[in-house]
């Protein structure tokens, strides 16, 4: 999966190319950028010792598949459509499930193709690949804990985000970015399985549905559908 400095460049890129925050129907680009993180944290791997976790497949809206692919469009229907202006964490997680399937579906048809089957070994190399591809990108946006935040998260329509959680997101979130500066990679890196033109190619359809989504649902608040 996608680890949080590729959600976060995602973010940047989609608040820069699109037009702004506004443009894109968000208020809070903190609340926005938080709800990238939000599927994640429950899970357990990201966030140490959570006051509780919640199965991957519950949070992602996935299957337990070795490469699964959240249905970001259940998602949509359910904490989105039809709701007017909603929370600017729920868009921001509904952005993290869309580049969740997108990256994890063109792992898919990638390694099809090159007939390396989904395993164990298969997603350790993927992930490899990933954490590499993500220390390309130069990132600088981080979540602040503010009192709105804590808030909006709480509020969280699928489950709430206590408030000791969305502190402990926001320091793992500020440290992915202070190490991606550190650990800043220039030019291409030795990837194991996967090619730039594969990241290339993942990154900037999950870019384009992002966006596109983002678009339909700034023109329904402004039609006030």
């Amino acid at each position: 999966m996608p680890s949080w400095n590729i959600h976060t460049a995602h973010v940047e890129r989609l608040l820069r190319e699109g037009g702004g925050a506004e443009a894109l129907g968000v208020r809070s680009a903190n609340e926005f950028l938080f709800g990238n993180f939000v599927p994640d944290i429950y899970v357990g791997y990201m966030v140490h010792r959570p006051t509780r976790t919640i199965d991957y497949k519950v949070t992602h809206f996935a299957s337990g598949d070795k490469i699964p692919l959240p249905d970001y469009d259940k998602f949509w229907r359910d904490y989105i459509e039809g709701r007017g202006r909603v929370s600017d964490v729920v868009i921001g997680a509904w952005c993290h499930l869309v580049c969740d399937h997108v990256y994890n579906s063109q792992t898919r048809r990638y390694i099809a193709s090159i007939g390396v089957v989904a395993s164990d070994e298969t997603r350790i190399r993927k992930q490899h690949d990933f954490d590499l591809f993500g220390r390309t990108l130069d990132i600088s946006m981080r979540p602040e804990a503010t009192s709105d935040l804590v808030r909006a998260s709480v509020g969280y329509p699928q489950y709430a985000i206590e408030e000791r959680d969305v502190r402990a997101a926001v320091a793992v979130a500020g440290r992915i970015v202070y190490q991606n500066q550190l650990d800043y990679i220039t030019g291409v890196p030795a990837y194991d399985l996967l090619t730039e033109g594969f990241f290339s190619e993942a990154r900037e359809k999950a870019h384009e549905v992002c966006l596109a989504g983002m678009r339909r649902y700034a023109a329904g608040i402004r039609s006030g559908c």
